[in-house]
């Protein structure tokens, strides 16, 4: 015949279900506040699960059940075989009719800039030679580009513009960090966004390098045209934004 009541072994584990569960609440919302506070910065890798058991002096499960509660909150993420980082900021970029970085920026109430990685010149292929309106194999200069905010790298762009109209302007860009500078510097006062084309893809090796992410982690790839105000393209851009600090409006009454 089997007993119904509670054997006197039984009752410890039962008093101690909560406390196991308060010690992995209450480190979850340590590591919450250390977040907050800035002691781990966006983008940051926290310390190991051994490491952060010692410190809270805990078991590795109860520290992974805590970071587990932290990623189905977005505050961290993990990534197989590095570690567990505190999940970046996300900057919402609009794609307007006139791209200005800085002013998208400053709205959000952040700072960043444009700073060219690389400049050179290039012969124009049929698709670069359409989308700015010059004959196939005519002279380009490009600009690879990174965008960041607060430090952080938000997007990664080739850029080309049509030589010998723009020579000289990647040391405008390179000194200011504006595109709309260098294009000031070469007679070009106000310009416009003609189209904008957006598509999710797994970035290639050098892109990811360059956005500081995984090749597993999705990007929004953007490929723009940009016009003077006679209607004739300037720059045709080919970018790609970090998905996990980005997100894309357009807007129709820029």
């Amino acid at each position: 015949m089997t007993s119904t009541t509670s054997s006197p072994a039984s009752l410890p584990a039962r008093s101690e279900r909560p406390a196991r569960d308060s010690f992995w609440t209450r480190i979850a919302a340590d590591l919450a506040d250390a977040i907050a506070r800035g002691v781990y910065p966006p983008g940051q890798r926290l310390p190991s699960e051994h490491a952060l058991a010692e410190q809270f002096g805990v078991n590795r499960h109860t520290i992974r059940r805590s970071l587990a509660d932290l990623i189905s909150q977005g505050l961290l993420r993990a990534t197989q075989g590095s570690g567990t980082y505190v999940e970046e900021f996300a900057v919402d970029i609009a794609l307007g009719k006139r791209p200005r970085h800085h002013q998208r920026l400053a709205q959000a109430g952040l700072r960043g800039a444009l700073h060219v990685v690389a400049s050179s010149t290039v012969r124009a292929t049929a698709a670069q030679a359409r989308a700015l309106g010059v004959p196939a194999r005519s002279t380009l200069l490009c600009l690879n580009v990174i965008g960041d905010a607060e430090g952080q790298p938000l997007h990664f762009s080739e850029r080309f513009f049509p030589l010998p109209r723009f020579a000289g302007l990647e040391a405008v860009v390179h000194e200011t960090g504006s595109i709309t500078a260098g294009f000031a510097a070469h007679g070009v006062d106000d310009y416009t966004r003609r189209e904008s084309r957006i598509t999710a893809q797994m970035p290639e090796s050098p892109v990811a390098a360059q956005l500081r992410q995984p090749v597993g982690r999705p990007v929004l790839f953007v490929e723009s045209v940009n016009v003077d105000t006679a209607d004739v393209p300037i720059e045709y851009a080919r970018t790609w934004f970090a998905g996990d600090r980005t997100t894309l409006t357009v807007k129709h009454d820029d």
